[in-house]
């Protein structure tokens, strides 16, 4: 399983605290939708395609279609899931693992990422199971190495400590939890007693690039400063994870690729500091594995050392050299297309979702593609920020290719070339209760992350619109449309990018706009802009 999630970091320094998800986007998109027919959030971070079911995770909990996206059955606000957020999906054995979390106010009212545990279905979705988030008790500080007691730092509490992914090898799950570690569990024992403890497994430290468990060290499993002293190890701190077959797995963290062929006994480390052709970052996000051409695909980002760079690494040699691409780009996921040719499966594409948009590349990286546009007749993705990618094979032998971005979800039927066919956008937005309600989401917006749309409903017949947006002081910032016509639809939605008539982005701060509909009385709605 790889690892799917919206990431906003700041990598400035070599400290845990400076090297952590500090912006993790939990917050709810407001919007307060009833019908069925979308996903709850316009952030959609990560998508799970399990036969005819569609998985789909957010801020705003999970969501489900088993008719391909005609209607959606959200878990927001039920009681197996609460206000909780998805942070990563997972599937082995016909049962759906999910890992959830939120925002808490930490030291200094900063807010701080906390786990809220896990929930498995093995019914899709009819009925859950729920496990606490792992923690240890304070006593809890050593740990069996091979030959070694080392000493171990016990995660004692769930802030900072929360699950980014999830992967499986024959019956052991494992979980990358930042400063929980990486951790495993017997899932037949797992499912039995929701409350059995996870094991810790120890990772190389910083220094070290391999460990064997009949050689002694005197290391600690410590992925932040503790009990033990001010050391904290990068390489503790786990983030990505995903098995190659039943026994090989690699787990990213921040300070590299860690690859296990022994089922988690035995690790060798491979960073941009140890090897002669090495990833390009230290900070390990997001790890894929194309199961056709056994290739390793990871987002590498820089981490402290200033010849690392941002981009993507890849490695057909099992980790022991690697090729980079799409320098300075900032991913967060891969996803992979498998061609069926001549009776069988010989051929991929890989696709990797980042800041600017979908890269794909069907020659192994060599060259990649962007697609020209991602709507259909109703809406469009409106933000360059892409987050998952998931395919869909049908009966008929063409794609479906599923992408979750900052703005939405949408599946392109790819009929014809690459990016070629017919694209669908799913938009969220809040039901108008009358012809005379207008809406504007996301709300707070930031003008530099994506544009505003403005709802609003004409009725009857065919009317000229005019949206004007003004400031506090009820000055002309922006004149959006002006004497549109716009046939009748209750949902009709405008988009204002936040700049004002020169070009430039407004200051932070309250904007009123005014929607005039033909001869009606005019409509007012706010918008705040943040940055």
């Amino acid at each position: 399983m790889k690892k799917v999630f919206v990431l906003l970091l700041i990598l400035t320094g070599i400290s845990f605290a400076q090297i952590n998800p500090e912006m993790y986007n939990l917050s709810a998109d407001n919007i307060g939708k009833a019908s069925g027919d979308t996903p709850l959030s316009n952030s959609i971070t990560d998508i799970m395609i399990i036969g005819d079911t569609i998985w789909i995770g957010s801020s705003r909990g999970l969501s489900r279609s088993t008719d391909n996206g005609t209607s959606w059955t959200d878990y927001w606000n039920t009681p197996s899931f609460g206000g909780e957020a998805i942070i990563a999906l997972g599937y082995h054995n016909k049962t759906v693992w999910v890992s959830t979390g939120h925002n808490e106010d930490g030291v200094g009212g900063e807010s701080v990422i906390t786990g809220s545990g896990y929930r498995f279905s093995n019914d899709n979705g009819t009925t859950w199971t729920s496990l606490p988030q792992s923690v240890e008790d304070p006593g809890d500080s050593s740990i069996t190495y091979g030959v070694n007691t080392l000493r171990a730092l016990p995660i004692t509490v769930a802030q900072q400590n929360v699950t980014y992914d999830i992967a499986f090898t024959s019956n052991t799950i494992w979980t990358a939890s930042w400063a929980g570690g990486l951790r495993k569990n017997n899932i037949d024992s797992l499912m039995l007693n929701p409350n059995r403890p996870w094991e810790r497994v120890v990772l190389p430290p910083d220094y070290l690039s391999a460990i064997h468990p009949d050689s002694v060290y005197n290391f600690s499993l410590q992925p932040k400063a503790g009990a033990f002293g001010d050391e904290e190890y990068l390489n503790h701190v786990a983030f990505s994870i995903v098995s190659a077959n039943e026994s090989t797995i690699y787990v990213g963290t921040a300070n590299g690729i860690n690859k296990s062929t022994d089922n988690g006994i035995t690790w060798t480390k491979f960073n941009h500091q140890n090897q002669r052709k090495p990833i390009s970052g230290n900070f390990i996000t997001a790890l894929g594995y194309d199961e056709i051409k056994q290739v390793v695909w990871a987002s590498s980002w820089k981490a402290d050392a200033p010849e690392e760079f941002y981009g993507v690494s890849a490695s057909s040699d099992g980790g022991e050299s690697w090729e980079t691409f799409l320098n300075d780009e900032r991913p967060h996921n891969f996803g992979f297309k498998y061609y069926l040719t001549d009776g069988g499966i010989n051929t991929s594409d890989v696709f990797v979702p980042t800041d600017n948009g979908v890269y794909r590349s069907n020659n192994d990286g060599a060259s990649w593609l962007l697609p020209s546009s991602i709507k259909d007749t109703k809406s469009a993705v409106l933000t360059s920020v892409f987050y998952d990618v998931e395919t869909k094979s049908l009966n008929d032998g063409t794609h479906e290719i599923w992408i979750g971005s900052a703005d939405g979800l949408a599946v392109l039927q790819e009929t014809g070339g690459i990016w070629q066919g017919d694209w669908k956008v799913f938009t969220a937005s809040p039901e108008l209760k009358s012809k005379n309600e207008t809406y504007a989401f996301p709300n707070p917006f930031n003008p530099s992350f994506k544009p505003v749309r403005i709802k609003y409903s004409v009725i009857g017949q065919a009317q000229d619109v005019t949206i004007r947006i003004l400031d506090f002081g009820m000055n002309l910032i922006r004149t959006v449309v002006q004497n549109a016509s716009r046939n009748p639809s209750e949902n009709i939605f405008e988009i204002w990018d936040g700049r004002d008539e020169s070009g430039s982005i407004v200051p932070n701060g309250v904007y009123f706009y005014r929607v005039d509909i033909g001869s009606n009385d005019p409509m007012y709605g706010k918008i705040m802009v943040i940055r």
